[in-house]
């Protein structure tokens, strides 16, 4: 492919690297240019543009990404793929499950092109159909046809979501004399809520001495159930190989694999089989609705995924779980600030500002701060963190308005493809354990912090799910609070459209808060409006 100036005369058929504005007119980058665009090119003024152009043994961007997503799928991996665009073809979930990826193939099919890139979620995430589990990205306009060989040949079936089966499991808890018959019963109930989560249930649940031949008789009267996992909560904790539960499984003629997992909270779980079938000893925090290693395994073996001691063993990188906002407390014994439930906040701050027909409306001044800094500083003093604001457009001037705030700032290069790029690139900077997010605009001047609280506490009091809406008699404005349920789909919309569509095909969980003012609908797109928001100030 051959990169550089190129003159207009001879653009015909060429792509054009960076956007262009002229005439009321624009030609976005990656375009295949006509002899109609080289000529009003031409008639523009623009003697020369930066062009590709692809030779012999090129692959267009959007081709060689189509190939590379099909390549990663096996046997279709209950996965469907999104159209190419801009070089980057999207890999979204077609059914709940675990993802299923083979690191070694997307590192090394990574290693073969700098030009050619595979990301995916982790392996083993939990994925709900539509969430995005990987993209492809063709960086320049065209790949080599060799490097597309190879990396088609390393992801080959390196990518799939192993779906959900509806466990039947067995459930053998232990008694002693302490443990309260409340604490048995919520015991049994936050297995069958972890187990509905997958369409599975208890079938029998039974309750024995806590001793190894008690335990052991229960676990082989289970056999008439045909259970497909038995689980074991022993009344006190297992602490060794040789303990009580382990020794009930052993003399049920079960075999333990691996006692032990790196992972806190979780570090007491037992891994067994008999007959064929798994046999899991568990771990206390089990009886917790939070998060521990108990879920990961049992996520496994729902999916239909063998889980073996080395799996166990490979636990331990982003196995300490003690910080995450699912459980938030630190090990010391300290109460720490609970994480659950946190709103992030995203300001989209990267548009062009076409409408003002000149001035950058971020960076014009309202009630003597820049605009930009008035709306970041509203959401700053509101309950909304963390806050990310997307520039992208003279990004440089506008984080230089915004020294000094606590803010993170993301770059969006690609800005000028339109709104839905600073969604995908701010909702992608955000920590994972967030329920949701308040994506604002940044000409918004009227909005305040009680505007944006009164969303934040719409949205905490709902159902989960929520989408929060602002309306001013009947009429929906912004900002709006996103649950982390639409984030995958929220990023894979494309051009200048936000998450209205979204909005519709969601309507029976939009929340709607009704607002006494328009401060929810008026932004600032044109000179006459920027007048107008300056009066108010008194300017």
């Amino acid at each position: 492919m051959r990169f550089g100036p190129l003159d207009t005369a001879l653009a015909e058929g060429a792509i054009l690297a960076h956007s262009l504005t002229f005439g009321g007119r624009t030609i976005r980058k990656g375009t295949r240019l006509t002899r109609e665009d080289a000529a009003a090119l031409a008639a523009a003024g623009h003697r020369q543009i930066i062009a590709a152009q692809l030779e012999t043994g090129d692959v267009h961007e959007d081709v060689a990404a189509e190939r590379v997503a099909r390549a990663l799928l096996a046997d279709g991996g209950n996965v469907r793929l999104a159209a190419a665009f801009t070089g980057r073809v999207n890999l979204h979930a077609a059914t709940p499950g675990l993802l299923v990826v083979d690191r070694a193939a997307i590192d090394a099919a990574n290693a073969i092109d700098e030009a050619i890139t595979v990301a995916t979620l982790p392996a083993f995430a939990r994925v709900a159909p539509q969430t995005m589990v990987a993209t492809v990205k063709i960086i320049p306009f065209a790949a080599s046809r060799l490097s597309l060989d190879a990396v088609c040949a390393a992801v080959a079936g390196a990518l799939r979501v192993a779906t959900y089966r509806a466990l039947r499991v067995g459930l053998v808890a232990s008694e002693l004399a302490a443990l309260k018959a409340s604490v048995m019963d919520k015991t049994a109930r936050m297995l069958g809520d972890r187990l509905a989560v997958h369409g599975g249930g208890i079938v029998r649940e039974i309750r024995c001495a806590h001793d190894a031949d008690a335990i052991a008789a229960a676990i082989a009267d289970l056999d008439a159930d045909d259970c497909d996992l038995t689980v074991v909560f022993g009344a006190s904790a297992i602490v060794d190989r040789r303990d009580v539960v382990p020794a009930g499984i052993e003399r049920a003629g079960g075999q333990v694999a691996h006692f032990g997992m790196p992972v806190d909270p979780g570090n007491l779980l037992l891994l067994a089989s008999r007959r064929g079938k798994p046999v899991l000893g568990a771990p206390g925090c089990a009886r917790s609705p939070r998060e521990n290693g108990f879920d990961w395994v049992l996520d496994r073996i729902a999916a239909g995924i063998e889980v073996t001691a080395g799996d166990i063993a490979g636990l331990g990188v982003g196995g300490l779980l003690m910080e995450i906002p699912s459980r938030p407390q630190p090990r010391s014994g300290r109460q720490a600030a609970p994480a659950v439930g946190e709103v992030a906040a995203v300001v989209l701050a990267a548009g062009r500002s076409s409408r003002m027909g000149g001035p950058h409306k971020l960076l014009e001044h309202v009630g003597g701060k820049a605009l930009v800094r008035r709306s970041v500083e509203a959401v700053l003093a509101s309950r909304a963190r963390p806050v990310v604001v997307v520039t992208g457009h003279r990004g440089d001037e506008v984080a230089a308005a915004l020294d000094g705030l606590d803010v993170r700032i993301v770059v969006n290069p690609d800005y000028a493809d339109g709104l839905s790029t600073s969604l995908h690139a701010g909702l992608s900077d955000l920590p994972e354990g967030v329920a949701g997010a308040i994506v604002c605009l940044a000409d918004m001047p009227g909005v305040d912090a009680g505007l944006l609280d009164k969303l934040v506490d719409a949205f905490r009091a709902a159902p989960e799910g929520a989408i929060v809406v602002p309306t001013v008699n009947g009429k929906r404005g912004n900002p709006v609070v996103w649950a982390r349920r639409y984030f995958a789909a929220l990023a894979s919309v494309s051009g200048d459209v936000g998450g209205r569509a979204l909005i519709g095909e969601n309507a029976a969980r939009v929340i709607e808060v009704a607002l006494d003012d328009d401060a929810a609908l008026d932004d600032i797109d044109t000179p006459e409006a920027l007048d107008a928001a300056r009066r108010s100030y008194g300017e």
